[in-house]
């Protein structure tokens, strides 16, 4: 185990859940992007997008309804599922940082709930077959999409907001 940070030992090992889970999610399409396999995925969206290339993002049938006005905004706030991250980790040694993080201090897809999210362009839109194509995602093809929602600048946007 790597030295402890400050004097405090993190907890190192699997967590395993208080409790069952009490809400479920669906996913309404998959992600389509150039990296078949995790270990390609580039470490997050800002790299993604350095490689270029677009992704697709494909709903389902019964979703594409919701699809309608959509091509009225610039950006989407994409939520994923990151589908084989683990679930277990309560503190990791990130790359970026020195010393140990909370799984809630980075942004890392190993967590409880591995939801990931990213804003993106959109590119374009073909709503009568369910295809939003945005700027590069960071997941591999095939990972599960849960929402999609559009981006406000007027509230989504936090320009003083504090970062370590």
């Amino acid at each position: 185990m790597p030295p402890s940070d400050a004097g405090h030992e993190p907890y190192a090992g699997p967590t395993p859940p208080q409790m069952a889970p009490d809400a479920g999610v669906v996913f309404i399409g998959r992600i389509h992007t150039p990296w078949q396999r995790r270990a390609d995925c580039p470490r997050n969206v800002l790299r993604a997008r350095e490689a270029g290339g677009t992704a697709i993002l494909e709903l389902d049938p019964i979703y594409r309804p919701g699809l309608h006005r959509l091509e009225a905004f610039s950006h989407v706030i994409v939520l994923y599922w990151m589908d084989e991250a683990e679930r277990d980790v309560m503190v990791q040694y990130p790359r970026h940082a020195e010393g140990p993080r909370g799984v809630f201090s980075i942004r890392s897809p190993a967590r409880p709930n591995p939801i990931a999210f990213s804003v993106a362009a959109i590119i374009a839109i073909e709503a009568e077959h369910g295809l939003v194509e945005v700027e590069q995602l960071d997941c591999r093809n095939g990972t599960p999409l849960i929402d999609i929602k559009p981006y406000f600048s007027t509230i989504d946007s936090v320009p003083d907001a504090r970062i370590p």
